[in-house]
């Protein structure tokens, strides 16, 4: 796959107009106003995983609606006292499958709070956690799963859980509640640009920092006419048959597009990029990372796609950590 999108020097000035729903702010008050009625219920059962130096738990937590999400965390054993903890947010089809998946970040001695996907989990992950929420016409996946109305959008509960996530991961006794970081890839880093910009609208402590690499829902009537890969397909082929709804299903979305959540997001951040990502094109990542309004780098991968760095970047993931955690 050749660079399909602006040059480099043109991505790094691409600033482009944001579209803003007067009442974005409202709406996410009231919602996360909302889920704060219902109690978080957070427990922590450990399981035997066979890891002798890790101890591993299973979460349950209550969510949007009150709904029970899962989630692992896992920290290292000989550890003692509050430890600074990473939040991981999974992307596109996945959820939290098994413990194994998730042994790194702890082996660097911190915590590691991974909250599964409600609804999803029977794609490049498994999962399990249920969705109890609306569903009606929609094509595929989750990307147009109650679409009809911002109140009904399937994301208005996943960025929903991400923020009870958090608030989860900081009433364990082992977690230090004033040093969490949040993370994800492409959906998951979606929902990380969603948590940096709403967690401090009901938490005492927000997270410290965010990695957000390659994210997905943002900019995102431009990634329709851009690229027809799974999961911008699916709204393309939605479209296709519900014509006519263009402006109402972009007016929803306008809610979720991770270029207003950027915009409000003053934690400092790590991006990732890859030049050839036909998936979440470069030029979408840079609009939210042009809008983010903290502290902010970028790592940029010419001749990668929707991977972006893989093990490099996951290596500069550690330094960022290690980096936060040490002010």
């Amino acid at each position: 796959m050749p660079q399909f999108d602006l040059p480099l020097s043109e991505l790094q000035q691409y600033l482009p107009a944001r579209s803003e729903p007067a009442d974005f702010d409202a709406f996410w008050e009231k919602t996360l106003a909302q889920a704060a009625s219902f109690t978080l219920d957070a427990r922590f059962e450990e399981v035997d995983a066979g890891y002798s130096e890790l101890v591993t738990e299973d979460v349950t937590f209550a969510g949007y609606g009150g709904h029970p999400i899962k989630g692992w965390l896992l920290r290292p054993r000989s550890a003692t006292g509050p430890l600074p903890t990473v939040v991981t947010y999974i992307g596109y089809g996945g959820g939290r499958s098994l413990l194994g998946e998730w042994t790194a970040i702890p082996s660097a001695g911190v915590a590691h709070f991974v909250m599964d996907l409600r609804g999803q989990g029977a794609g490049h992950r498994s999962g399990d956690t249920p969705d109890p929420g609306v569903g009606g016409p929609h094509f595929g996946g989750h990307l147009t799963l109650g679409i009809d109305s911002p109140e009904t959008y399937y994301y208005r509960r996943l960025f929903t859980d991400a923020v009870r996530a958090v608030e989860a991961a900081q009433s364990h006794a082992f977690v230090d509640r004033e040093r969490v970081l949040i993370s994800g890839g492409s959906q998951g880093g979606a929902i990380a640009l969603a948590a940096a910009a709403l967690t401090p609208l009901r938490l005492e402590h927000p997270p410290v920092a965010a990695i957000v690499d390659v994210p997905f829902l943002a900019h995102v009537r431009r990634a329709t006419e851009l690229v027809n890969t799974a999961p911008y397909s699916e709204l393309v082929r939605y479209l296709g048959i519900q014509r006519g709804r263009e402006e109402e299903v972009f007016a929803t979305l306008a809610y979720f597009d991770g270029v207003n959540f950027a915009a409000r997001a003053g934690i400092p951040a790590l991006f990732s990029v890859g030049l050839l990502d036909d998936i979440c094109p470069p030029s979408c990542v840079y609009a939210a990372y042009n809008h983010y309004a903290g502290p902010k780098s970028m790592n940029v991968f010419p001749y990668n796609g929707h991977e972006n760095g893989g093990p490099a970047q996951a290596a500069e993931h550690i330094r960022f950590q290690r980096d936060v955690f040490s002010r």
